[in-house]
């Protein structure tokens, strides 16, 4: 009898763990997970099967999540290391599954020679430190990744003549702290800003950042609006298909953030 009595307690806790479980996914797939339109976070949402609310910008689904209007946000985890938490402009707001790893890279139109330009500076920056003291003045020191030697090679594009000629590097972003954002003054700071610069320079050109809707993307840079898209961009199939991207230059994950307790 007691023997029974065991095994019958023992399958009510099994059958009671299962019932929390199903009900935790009903739970997930119920609320309404703030993304931002043509992003990482959003393909992971829809991958799956979470209600979403795509709005302009990651900084707007923070504030989606702040104001109680979305449940939670799917955003960078380098960019909720920098904006929530103790200290930050969202301290109420915490990070916790991590629902992909990735890696980011700029975009470039396809088949131009500004990619290779790009790792070249990049490879260069790496081996003297630059890159580094860069990232360590914006936290993201540790999502580094290592730049193998890389020389730019000319394949007939034209593209960085043209930039050159033109006297600009036209640079496609949204507001993303750490990567792309404006200091007290109104300036574009981050690592991705100040990377775009060290290129800029070394290209004889000034670096000139514009907002772009972040879904239109491609369209931007084949209508040459922008030259490069370099905000923190996850190199998706998607993407690495439609541009001439970068070599990897930072480590990242989609995290869901949700009110603190």
């Amino acid at each position: 009898m007691k023997k029974k009595l065991v095994m019958l307690m023992v399958l009510t806790t099994a059958l009671g763990a299962v019932l929390t479980g199903c009900g935790g996914e009903k739970e997930s797939k119920a609320m309404v997970y703030a993304v931002e339109a043509g992003s990482a976070g959003e393909a992971a949402a829809q991958e799956k099967g979470f209600q979403i609310n795509s709005v302009a910008s990651q900084a707007d689904a923070l504030m989606e999540v702040a104001s109680g209007t979305s449940d939670a946000a799917i955003i960078d985890l380098l960019m909720a290391g920098a904006m929530i938490g103790e200290g930050t402009s969202y301290p109420d707001l915490v990070h916790t599954d991590e629902l992909t790893t990735e890696e980011y890279g700029a975009g470039c139109r396809k088949g131009s020679d500004l990619a290779s330009y790009i790792n070249a500076v990049f490879a260069e920056s790496y081996a003297d430190g630059s890159m580094q003291e860069t990232a360590s003045t914006y936290g993201v020191q540790e999502a580094l990744i290592e730049q193998k030697a890389s020389e730019y090679a000319d394949n007939g594009s034209g593209d960085v003549a043209y930039i050159q000629e033109k006297g600009t590097l036209i640079v496609g972003i949204t507001e993303f702290e750490p990567m792309d954002y404006k200091d007290a003054a109104g300036e574009w700071i981050g690592f991705d800003a100040d990377m775009a610069r060290m290129v800029a320079d070394k290209l004889g050109v000034e670096a000139q950042f514009v907002v772009i809707d972040w879904d239109n993307k491609i369209m931007e840079l084949d209508s040459k609006n922008i030259d490069v898209v370099w905000n923190g961009m996850t190199l998706t199939d998607e993407v690495t298909s439609a541009m001439e991207c970068t070599n990897a230059y930072c480590n990242n994950a989609q995290v869901v953030v949700v009110p603190g307790k």
